[in-house]
């Protein structure tokens, strides 16, 4: 079919292309006659004129992508194709040269006759016109017999390219509900083919998959809705194929297709709604505030903003009790605990909770309103829990002075389950580390057990601690803020010490110190404080107290002129007392010293050495004397250091101080029941003595290496072991530089009367006779009484 449409416009092109060439040779055969005439006329005129031109030239047509066998003329049979001169004489002597776009490649000529051959396959597409240049030039002489002509050839269209579209693939979206011829989106198809030449770019666009949803404008490719209300939440994605035909859309024309893939988009169109109408939750009652219990979700088949949520508490006896808050990420309820909950009072709660759009769109509002309710059942659950007190804090006041064991406050708790365990109270001794509170266990009484001083510790924090008896796991702290109040129990006392003088020329009447005084005390209307002479002095004859109402005093001078020769210090007892109750008064002496002064007043001197200048004495003497005090105090000092240097006091200054384990004994001893005595064992055995032991009665300045002895037999003789010892100490070469006095006793090898000693008496296979004992005169006769009797008389 492609082929007969092609042969059958190639014949309608090249009838018109003979037309076309006949009428414009006989235009042109008619312009060379005309120019012939005239250069007749003007050559009998004998007028000088240009050279004619002898050229033809045309516009020359070609169809493209020709497939014969044989190189294309360009032109027809009916009008010669070459290029003619009117100095061509047809015997071979002119040369036809052609230049231009695509010559002697695309174009070829021959250079004898000039006619003009396609040598290849032409495309419009790739070039559609060719400018070309011809000329003639003499053979023999190479001399171009006429001018360079310029013709052009152009290449007729066929109908050989398809139509293609700007994507493979377009993506677009329309919002869901919308109604119909809603504008989806344009598809755009091209042709490569001549759009001024026949149908051969003329495009028509049709749906080829994706109706009856959608449909298209044949001429623009604008896609467009074809039913109304399609929802998303039934179909999402719809894939559509285009196609694009030239021709017009005609029988014969070439096409090509695209894919559009279009997604409906969401719109608010669904209200929320609870998969349920009742829900069932439960809590501790000793569950924090803002515990989360539970969560809830409305089902929104709408997506994104148009599926968020908020959900509130609209009703119910548990609106107070509790609150719920929207999680954005899941887009549920969330019900937490907003007050504290209380099985005793109550057990179980219900509220309704709503859940709405936040973004509804009005376009909508006919589908029903956007919110939903539902119904929550939320069961409080019993727990064992701590004691509470009647207050989250106490605060007591009690005066400073309140004696020891009194009762200052009390505090209650009580255990809030229905069981009622009983409740012990305790103070935290890490807030009252000094003990001076202590609380009644069973009642819950505070009282002191030290005396308390508000000027020590005005404030005591201390912490209680109530516990159930019956399990002492549960129990609560409270905060007890104890103030300690004031009573007026400090004398006022001057405020600083004061060094006062009086001036010898000094007037009756002046103003020699003003004195303020404190008070540790804190009465509740403040200070006031008064000052007079003690009562014993009532008239001072040298100064007189004046109390300037305002708690400070002033002391003036009652005679005229002072001597420091006569009298160089007074002492001046003021009395001072509050009015608070009970009144504490203190007795202050102010120190007075009589010094020089100038006629200012300025004092000059005070000291004592004045007076002795002012007897005389020269500034010379008195720094021989104190170079003579100097030097005493030189030879003092070196005389004290020579003598600890000559002598040295002894370490051991009472004999009773002995060495390694020596005891004197001065008693008779308590027999078998004495474990206070010593083991003379010891002595048996020197091994089980320590090995070294440093002395006790100095701190030595090094330590030094211990001493390894020799060790001794068990049964060496008692007398060889002091002097061996007495040798060893002799010898010892880490013996410390001072002396040492080492007392050793050996009361010989043995008794007459034996050991009376017990210590012995436990290594007896048997019972010892003590019946010898009542043989040994008065002086043995207890001895005799407690193991001389009968068995049964020692029992």
């Amino acid at each position: 079919m492609r082929t007969c449409s092609c042969l059958s416009l190639f014949i309608w092109i090249s009838l018109l292309h003979v037309v076309a060439l006949s009428s414009l040779q006989e235009r042109m055969n008619k312009y060379s006659e005309r120019e012939k005439t005239l250069g007749l006329s003007e050559d009998r005129g004998k007028m000088l004129l240009r050279t004619k031109r002898g050229w033809m030239w045309n516009q020359f047509f070609l169809l493209e992508e020709y497939t014969g066998t044989d190189t294309q003329y360009v032109g027809k049979a009916a009008i010669s194709p070459k290029l003619h001169t009117d100095q061509d004489k047809g015997d071979g002597n002119l040369k036809y040269i052609l230049t231009g776009d695509g010559a002697g490649s695309l174009f070829i000529i021959d250079e004898n006759t000039g006619d003009i051959h396609a040598a290849k396959k032409l495309d419009r597409e790739e070039k559609s016109l060719y400018v070309l240049r011809a000329k003639a030039i003499d053979r023999k002489t190479g001399r171009q017999v006429e001018p360079e002509s310029e013709f052009i050839i152009k290449i007729h269209d066929i109908n050989d390219n398809e139509p293609k579209f700007t994507k493979d693939l377009y993506t677009a979206s329309v919002p869901e509900m919308s109604g119909v011829g809603t504008s989806v989106i344009q598809v755009m198809a091209t042709d490569a083919d001549d759009a001024n030449y026949g149908n051969s770019a003329k495009i028509v666009y049709s749906i080829l998959q994706g109706q009856p949803y959608f449909s298209i404008d044949p001429e623009s490719g604008i896609i467009k809705t074809a039913l109304p209300d399609m929802s998303r939440e039934n179909r999402e994605q719809y894939q559509v194929v285009i196609q694009a035909k030239d021709m017009g859309g005609q029988m014969g024309g070439l096409s090509g297709t695209t894919t559009v893939n279009i997604t409906l988009t969401d719109v608010n169109n669904n209200p929320p709604r609870f998969p349920q109408s009742k829900y069932q939750l439960s809590s501790l009652e000793s569950v924090p505030l803002g515990t989360p219990l539970g969560r809830v979700k409305a089902n929104d088949p709408d997506v994104g903003e148009n599926a968020e949520m908020e959900y509130s508490v609209v009703e119910g006896d548990g609106s107070d009790m509790f609150d719920i808050i929207t999680d954005k990420d899941t887009q549920e309820g969330i019900i937490t605990v907003k007050k504290q909950l209380d099985f005793e009072k109550k057990m179980v709660y219900s509220l309704r909770v709503e859940a709405s759009n936040t973004h509804p769109d009005p376009r909508f509002r006919h589908l029903g309103p956007f919110k939903d309710t539902a119904v929550v059942k939320i069961s409080v659950e019993d727990v064992d829990e701590s004691p509470v007190f009647s207050k989250p804090f106490y605060l007591i006041e009690v005066d400073e002075d309140v004696k020891e064991g009194s009762i200052i406050g009390q505090v209650i708790a009580y255990d809030p389950d229905a069981m009622k365990n009983l409740i012990k109270y305790s103070v935290d001794r890490h807030t009252d580390m000094d003990r001076i509170f202590n609380i009644h266990s069973a009642n819950g009484s505070i009282f002191t057990l030290k005396s308390l001083d508000r000027e020590s510790f005005p404030w005591h924090n201390i912490t209680i601690t109530a516990t159930e008896i019956n399990n002492p796991k549960q129990s609560t702290h409270i905060p007890v803020f104890i103030r300690i109040l004031d009573i007026n129990d400090h004398a006022p006392e001057f405020a600083k010490y004061y060094e006062t003088f009086v001036c010898e020329n000094a007037k009756p009447g002046q103003l020699i110190q003003t004195i303020s005084v404190m008070d540790k005390d804190d009465p509740p209307r403040g200070h006031k404080f008064f000052f007079e002479p003690v009562p014993e002095f009532p008239l001072n004859p040298n100064f007189t107290i004046v109390d300037n109402k305002d708690n400070t005093a002033g002391v003036l001078t009652r005679k005229d002129g002072y001597s420091r020769h006569k009298m160089n210090t007074y002492f001046l007892p003021i009395l001072i007392f509050d009015n608070d109750y009970p009144i504490q008064s203190s007795t202050g002496t102010l120190t007075i010293r009589v010094c020089a002064c100038d006629k200012q007043g300025n004092m000059q001197s005070c000291n004592a050495e004045a007076l002795i200048l002012s007897a005389g004495l020269s500034t010379g003497a008195l720094i021989a004397i104190l170079l003579c005090i100097l030097i005493l105090l030189i030879l003092v000092v070196l005389f004290t250091a020579l003598k600890r240097q000559r002598k040295k006091e002894p370490l051991i200054i009472s004999k009773d101080d002995v060495r390694d384990n020596i005891v004197t004994y001065n008693d008779e001893g308590g027999g078998e029941e004495d474990t206070q005595a010593f083991d003379i064992g010891t002595l048996r055995n020197p091994e089980a003595r320590e090995d070294s032991k440093h002395r006790r009665d100095i701190m030595p300045e090094s330590i030094f290496q211990i001493r390894r002895t020799v060790p001794l037999w068990e049964n060496i003789d008692v007398q060889d072991f002091i002097h061996r010892r007495l040798k060893e100490n002799d010898s010892d070469p880490s013996a410390p530089p001072y002396d040492s006095l080492a007392t050793y006793a050996y009361e010989g090898n043995d008794s007459i009367a034996d050991s009376l000693s017990s210590l012995e008496s436990l290594a007896a296979d048997g019972n010892q006779d003590y019946d010898y004992l009542s043989d040994w005169g008065p002086r043995f006769k207890k001895l005799a009484d407690m193991y001389g009797g009968d068995e049964s008389d020692r029992d």
